[in-house]
């Protein structure tokens, strides 16, 4: 029989590998890819290892500006779904008592269908013959259609917000789970009111969940593709999608492999910079 030990690294062993073989190894790979010092053809004896392509994404103002733009799209994404996600969570966790699995389950229902049938409804929403248009037509509040709610920044950012609530519910949910009623019980019976109890107990208790939640959601968004080529157009195109176009249309890899790695070191260097300037032991403290 496995000892405790063994035991340990029989349970550890198998999610390692998996994350060794499906992360690190490919990354690994388009590392590698980046290196390579021709473009077009993958040819890894093509010559030494080179930063050409880097150095073509670093001196391409156009390649940065849309890094910089996809990253303040993600931003906006990330913060209206954590704010938008934590009323639901807050609900979930002090409101609906018995009710919380029925509700939970049903916030979880919109998952259940496809991934691009819902971005696709919210295509013919924002349209000009779309249901927001005829309301806003039909109500007096616009004389026509309004043009800017599809193939838009503001099209790809309402898209991504409504996909991104639901799951991101789920983390502030948890935290909230983790708050201890005692402290509440306790400010009440020193007379503090509810917004007093909400402020200073409840959201600095959460705000470590809120925070996972904002980068849950901040990092697969910066580099996005198929919701700016459903909804976004020309205005909305991100990053993600410069780079899906050099390994598909374009067919340089290398290319594009330089700028995904790029990508990942901007937002790894955003997230460090974020958890530098917030000590999350302290805030849960």
């Amino acid at each position: 029989m496995l000892g405790r030990r063994g035991s340990l690294w029989f349970l550890a062993v198998p999610p390692y590998l998996w994350l060794v073989l499906l992360f690190v190894v490919p990354l690994g790979v388009v590392a590698a890819i980046s290196l390579l010092p021709g473009a077009g053809r993958i040819n890894f004896n093509a010559g030494w290892p080179s930063l050409n392509q880097y150095q073509q994404v670093l001196e391409t103002p156009a390649y940065l500006r849309r890094l910089g733009i996809s990253v303040g799209m993600a931003f906006v994404i990330a913060a209206t779904a954590t704010i938008l996600a934590y009323p639901v969570a807050y609900f979930l966790a002090f409101r609906a008592r018995g009710r919380a699995t029925i509700f939970l389950i049903l916030l979880l229902v919109p998952f259940a269908s496809s991934y691009l049938l819902r971005v696709m409804a919210w295509k013919l929403l924002l349209g000009r013959e779309g249901a927001i248009n005829w309301v806003l037509t039909s109500t007096g509040l616009t004389h026509e259609p309004a043009g800017l709610l599809v193939y838009s920044q503001a099209a790809v950012v309402i898209t991504l917000v409504y996909v991104w609530v639901p799951f991101a519910a789920l983390p502030i949910y948890a935290a909230l789970q983790r708050v201890d009623r005692s402290h509440l019980e306790a400010a009440a019976d020193l007379g503090a009111g509810p917004w007093t109890r909400f402020g200073r107990i409840t959201i600095p208790m959460s705000l470590p969940g809120a925070l996972a939640t904002f980068f849950m959601v901040f990092i697969p968004t910066v580099g996005e593709y198929v919701t700016p080529s459903l909804v976004g157009g020309t205005d909305g195109i991100m990053y993600g999608n410069l780079i899906q176009d050099f390994f598909t249309r374009a067919g340089n890899w290398p290319l594009g492999s330089a700028m995904a790695v790029l990508m990942l070191l901007a937002v790894l260097v955003l997230v460090l910079l974020a958890l530098k300037l917030v000590d999350l032991r302290r805030v849960a403290a």
